[in-house]
């Protein structure tokens, strides 16, 4: 890169927020997207609003490519800088700024890492509901990225339906606020949804708003183990058909449990040997009796199917142990071998034709998968195995066999991605859930922000569009 615009950049951030050497280049290079690494030019580590309208500036100028990046937990190659160029880290952004307790809302900056919100207003007994499983380590301002979710999104939605009011640098360097403090908004064109989700490619979010609940006192955990995996997915739909909304509804096949178990020290769970899949349902309130009477009610829908013994989760070590093992399973999967991981969501009662259909297609172009994922809202994670694949197979025969499962997926009625993003690594299937005229549309809207298309760009959008 120029020296004159290194020098440029280090006057406004200073000389101890820009890196230039290989390893920080290099560690700055990946997120969690298989083993893919595209290193910047140069990493940039602002602290204020102001410092990052600068850099894009000088980006927009200049025509630099440049990738917000945040925690670098994500699983589609959102934060990745696939041409070089400027790479803006947001973790200098890391301060809760106020928690409203009259209004129950909370204003942050970017870089807080989720786990830290949630229980920094915990304390004051009020409740963040949006717990994607890398929650311990990915920032607020990625989960706005890419419209996180979680186990707890069936009941309490996601990312999007917490979100009231963002500051946004656009790539142009200008600074806006894109709604109010309000529950309710109808004054023109909604910007704050449409920045939400837009994976970096619209603007640079520097403050956020967000709504926050009361918290509830108590919980009921139970895993549920099926012998067959699609009555699994079944019982979803069942147990929302007989009136219970859980708080948590989580299906993982056998092969995500046994990977987990011997990837985490901790969890002792016997699995008997011809057992298939496993729920782990949550229930949750202010009323233990209700609670119960609620769980009572899953036992006698879940009992329909070809189950084992139910465990209930007595103590909150036992609860702990069990959502240890449920967010540790793609780590877990990830040690074992190079795999790509798909994000598919369905309506929640064609779950069993989801998972049949990818077993069915994992035959066909003789790949392995393994699947989990929040089931209570039709989401389904399927991480396809590379092990002893070889390469020219992996290339070429798995994308195909990708293609069938979203091919699947839409004519189910859902879409390529419920919570993951596009990003680069699902971008050329996107002509399988849009027309052309509404890939066009998106398009413009990218222009509209970013004339110059500087702003992550290489995302979204499919390859010769």
């Amino acid at each position: 890169m120029n020296p004159e615009i290194i020098n440029q950049l280090q006057a406004i951030v200073g000389s101890n927020y820009i890196f230039t050497d290989v390893a920080t280049r290099t560690d700055y290079g990946h997120d969690e997207t298989e083993d893919l690494n595209f290193p910047p030019q140069v990493v940039v580590k602002p602290a204020t609003t102001e410092e990052v309208a600068q850099i894009l500036k000088i980006s927009n100028t200049y025509k630099i490519p440049t990738v917000p990046i945040g925690g670098r937990t994500g699983l589609s190659g959102g934060a990745l800088a696939i041409y070089g160029g400027i790479a803006i880290s947001m973790e200098r952004f890391n301060k809760i700024l106020e928690v409203d307790e009259k209004n129950l809302q909370v204003t942050t900056e970017p870089g807080v890492i989720t786990q830290v919100l949630r229980e920094a207003v915990a304390e004051k007994g009020l409740f963040y509901p949006v717990d994607p499983s890398s929650m311990g380590s990915c920032f607020i301002g990625g989960n706005i990225a890419e419209n996180s979710g979680g186990a707890r999104a069936l009941k309490y939605g996601v990312t999007k339906d917490y979100v009231l009011n963002l500051e946004v640098v656009l790539p142009t360097g200008d600074i806006i606020w894109t709604g109010a403090n309000t529950l309710k908004n109808s004054t023109g064109y909604n910007l704050t949804q449409l920045l939400v989700g837009s994976e970096g490619t619209l603007g640079i979010v520097t403050k956020i708003v967000l709504k926050l609940l009361p918290q509830n006192k108590h919980n009921v955990l139970l895993l549920v183990p099926f012998y067959k995996a699609e009555q699994a997915c079944e019982a979803v739909s069942a147990i929302f058909r007989a009136g219970i909304t859980p708080s948590a509804l989580e299906f993982m096949e056998r092969d995500a449990i046994d990977w987990t178990l011997r990837y985490i020290d901790g969890v002792n769970i016997e699995i008997k040997e011809n057992i298939a899949a496993h729920l782990l349902i949550e229930v949750d309130g202010n009323y233990p009796e209700i609670l119960m009477q609620e769980a009572e009610q899953i036992l006698n829908v879940v009992e329909q199917f070809e189950i084992d013994e139910v465990l209930f989760a007595d103590t909150e070590e036992q609860k702990n142990a069990l959502w240890k093992m449920r967010r540790a399973v793609g780590e877990a999967v990830k040690s074992n071998s190079v795999y790509k991981e798909e994000d598919t969501v369905v309506p929640r009662y064609e779950l069993p034709k989801l998972l049949h259909g990818i077993k069915a297609i994992g035959k066909k172009y003789g790949f392995h998968s393994v699947c989990y994922g929040h089931a209570g809202d039709g989401n389904l994670h399927v991480n396809i195995i590379k092990g002893e694949m070889s390469d020219a197979n992996w290339n070429t025969e798995v994308p195909k066999g990708i293609r069938e499962i979203f091919e699947l997926t839409v004519q189910l009625k859902g879409t390529l991605s419920g919570e993951h993003g596009i990003g680069l690594v699902q971008k050329n299937y996107m002509d399988i859930a849009f027309s052309k005229v509404h890939l066009e549309l998106m398009e413009r809207i990218k222009a509209i922000f970013d004339p110059n298309n500087v702003l992550n760009p290489g995302k979204i959008f499919p390859d010769g569009e």
